[in-house]
């Protein structure tokens, strides 16, 4: 029997999580939302492998407030690393594609330089630094059953609107959280089995696109008219936090795990709608 931890467990993320953790007959799960545990006092933390998926994710308020996000995703990660080494659990620690500055032209390597453009980026490389020795992954453009995302919000937008308007000039990763759960859980079992060494892994879908791709690729797989989709530049949307405009991540780290890279962001969007990610939204 090993024993898991998930912080922020009532997140897109960690809700997906703690689901197919539950399903494992061989593993003893604790999920702790907000009210269950405050991050920044963690306490004694008695388990084999700590995923810790809670996290400010306003980027755009973390710039107005950016003491009180690097707390949470900064300063807490420092404790839960400390709590981690005192009790010999495995640290899993979420990170971001904002941690770097979005210039690249080609998939960016787990050990590039890192520079962040905004608030939020900045936030998470302290917890980056402060979970150094353990597993750091690092995700983006994630969307799923149970938060906020970009494809539920532009389905629902298309009941509404006639016509949208989507930026074109940012290339990423779409993940779908419940294929970055799978492979952060094979990741912890990795690392109990000595198999993954500590270090950083990037957790996003394989090949690329824009928002704009992925609303027409949404629009298809909801029967809707992709034509009613715009693409626009970014300055169509100016928003308090600059965004990078190229956040493609690399995956050569998963090589040496025997964890296999996440599938291609087209066949986890049409997976996520097989399994009724979207029926709210498409009704």
């Amino acid at each position: 029997m090993t024993h898991w931890i998930v912080t922020g467990a009532g997140g897109m993320l960690g809700r997906d999580l703690c689901d197919l953790l539950a399903a494992e007959e061989d593993v003893e799960l604790a999920a702790y939302g907000r009210a269950q545990l405050d991050i920044t006092r963690p306490g004694t933390l008695d388990a084999d492998v700590v995923v810790n998926a809670a996290a400010w994710t306003d980027v755009d308020g973390a710039e107005a407030h950016e003491a009180e996000a690097t707390l949470v995703n900064g300063t807490a990660v420092a404790l839960l690393a400390d709590a981690c080494r005192a009790s010999g659990a495995r640290l899993i620690q979420l990170s971001t594609d904002y941690v770097f500055p979005g210039r690249a032209t080609e998939p960016i390597p787990e050990d590039a330089l890192t520079a962040p453009v905004n608030a939020y980026g900045r936030g998470k490389l302290v917890g980056e630094r402060a979970a150094a020795g353990g597993y750091i992954v690092r995700t983006a453009w994630l969307y799923g059953a149970h938060g906020r995302n970009f494809v539920d919000t532009i389905l629902r937008r298309a009941q509404t609107h006639e016509k949208l308007q989507v930026v074109n000039d940012q290339l990423g990763q779409p993940t779908w959280t419940r294929c970055l759960a799978a492979q952060i859980i094979q990741l912890g079992r990795a690392a109990l089995q000595a198999q993954a060494v500590p270090g950083i892994y990037h957790g996003t879908a394989s090949g690329s696109a824009t928002w704009y791709d992925l609303a027409v690729a949404a629009f298809e797989d909801a029967g809707l008219d992709a034509s009613r989709i715009e693409p626009v530049t970014s300055d169509a949307f100016p928003r308090p936090a600059p965004r990078p405009t190229y956040s493609v991540l690399g995956h050569d780290a998963w090589v040496a795990t025997g964890v296999a890279p996440q599938p291609h962001w087209r066949d986890q969007l049409r997976d996520a709608f097989a399994a009724g990610v979207f029926a709210e939204a498409v009704k």
